[in-house]
């Protein structure tokens, strides 16, 4: 009996450190792609297996990445009371007031988010398919992570308030049972003037949610108590999980929660790879359909492209990119 005990806790643990779930990483990512305008939609469409499938990737490598799991969350509530006004947008400002330590023990993702857009943008000034569909995908699974309520807060698990196992009930379990109901028609990207404060944006009308969340999941549990949970059989195995008419009811409780959250990180993936490919230039993306450019090549080109921001990059304000290799 000891085994299938301990799987059932694998996969929960799995589960509540996995972000929205391998399911709706993967449809975020995909549904993405329908917002870029033609100049970008056949590249991105031709790629648009790798660029589903490579959305995880962030969350298959946080146990051998010592800093990847900061990248996904940020605990708000560790900074105290109105943190969305006070909390310092930009990196370096940020560091100065808690240090990087503290960044990083309490969650980076919107600054690490910019850190990508950067990235991203250099990806197509060099003109690199691979890098550019990599970064992509990646700042796709962030993107996303930041628009998810319980990724805002120290208590991502109900952990503080014997709500345990909340994490992956909402992020996982509710879209894949409903997320075939929601309308993913959400428009076309737009160019963001500032990708810093956009993703911010994404962060606190997430953030705005949590109390609602576990507010009204323990109000609920209150009710169902051991009709909460039933078993399910997947492949060769038989979990416990949340019962199909406790998901219903809390589904119809958030009334359209998750869709919103869903759709607001469709849009804002859009968003950002269309943002970087602008900044770059608008660089022909059909010419590199087929194209995989050689070392020398790249190394050239990034030379040429750092004479190049050089001289027409220029900071804004109290923004850089200078330090975004930090987060």
């Amino acid at each position: 009996m000891k085994r299938p005990f301990c799987l059932i806790l694998l996969l929960c643990s799995w589960i509540i450190l996995s972000g929205w779930g391998f399911f709706a990483h993967q449809r975020i990512n995909r549904l993405a792609v329908f917002t870029l305008p033609p100049p970008m939609v056949r590249f991105y469409k031709k790629h648009i297996t790798f660029l589903t499938e490579a959305a995880v990737n962030p969350d298959r490598r946080r146990y051998a990445v010592p800093d990847e799991a900061a990248r996904n969350y940020i605990d708000l509530d560790h900074y105290g009371d109105s943190t969305l006004f006070k909390m310092p947008k930009f990196w370096n400002k940020a560091v100065a007031e808690f240090s990087e330590d503290t960044l990083k023990s309490y969650g980076i993702v919107p600054w690490h988010v910019n850190t990508m857009y950067y990235r991203l943008r250099d990806a197509f000034l060099l003109r690199d398919p691979v890098r550019i569909l990599k970064i992509s995908a990646e700042i796709g699974h962030y993107i996303a992570d930041a628009n998810v309520p319980l990724h805002t807060t120290e208590n991502y698990n109900g952990q503080l308030t014997g709500q345990e196992g909340i994490h992956g009930f909402w992020e996982s379990r509710l879209p894949e049972l409903f997320s075939d109901q929601y309308d993913y028609f959400v428009g076309k990207a737009a160019h963001l003037e500032d990708p810093q404060l956009a993703i911010w944006d994404g962060v606190a009308a997430a953030h705005q949610c949590v109390k609602t969340v576990l507010a009204e999941e323990k109000q609920l549990a209150e009710k169902f108590k051991e009709k909460k949970y039933s078993f399910e059989t997947k492949g060769r195995q038989t979990i416990k999980v949340y019962s199909q008419e406790y998901s219903k009811a809390f589904h119809k409780i958030l009334d359209g929660m998750v869709e919103r959250r869903m759709r607001d990180a469709i849009k804002m993936i859009g968003d950002f790879w269309y943002t970087a490919w602008v900044d770059a230039g608008q660089p022909d993306l059909n010419l590199l359909i087929d194209y995989k450019p050689g070392e020398e090549e790249l190394l050239q080109r990034q030379k040429e492209i750092d004479e190049w921001k050089a001289k027409n990059f220029r900071v804004r304000g109290h923004q850089d990119d200078s330090f975004e290799e930090a987060p």
